[in-house]
């Protein structure tokens, strides 16, 4: 039951964070590091990532490789909260106070340790789910 209700929690976080990217993204855009082409298309990228990622969580067919693409995507991102606390970017609320832009920094590591955590078969999945994907008996 704990299992299942974290899933929903991390999946949620990511739903919600994808969608953001998408409603308001000029805050995302503003933390991609400058050498990096294209920023809106990036956030955007990020951002369906999330979702897929967030929903892949939800199925069970899909969770373990949603889990591993949301670990790599906690990955991928951590140069734009890096950017965002060394160069001090500008934001609204909370984001703006430097102390919590350079808490977002240690705050990646159990994030990408909970996704991590998904990408184990549950101990309840039948064998050929655990390696493979489920796959209906023919029998």
């Amino acid at each position: 039951m704990i299992e299942r209700v974290g899933r929903w929690v991390f999946a949620g976080i990511f739903i919600a964070s994808g969608i953001l990217h998408f409603v308001m993204p000029a805050p995302y855009v503003r933390i991609v590091p400058p050498l990096l082409p294209q920023p809106k298309a990036l956030v955007l990228i990020s951002g369906g990532a999330e979702i897929l990622g967030g929903v892949g969580l939800l199925i069970p067919r899909l969770r373990r490789a949603a889990a591993f693409g949301l670990a790599l995507l906690l990955v991928a991102v951590f140069p734009a909260n890096i950017y965002m606390a060394v160069s001090h970017v500008p934001a609204k609320g909370l984001l703006g106070n430097r102390w919590l832009q350079w808490l977002r920094l240690p705050v990646q590591l159990p994030l990408i340790w909970w996704a991590w955590h998904y990408t184990r078969p549950l101990p309840l999945e039948p064998p050929a789910m655990r390696t493979t994907g489920w796959k209906k008996s023919s029998s």
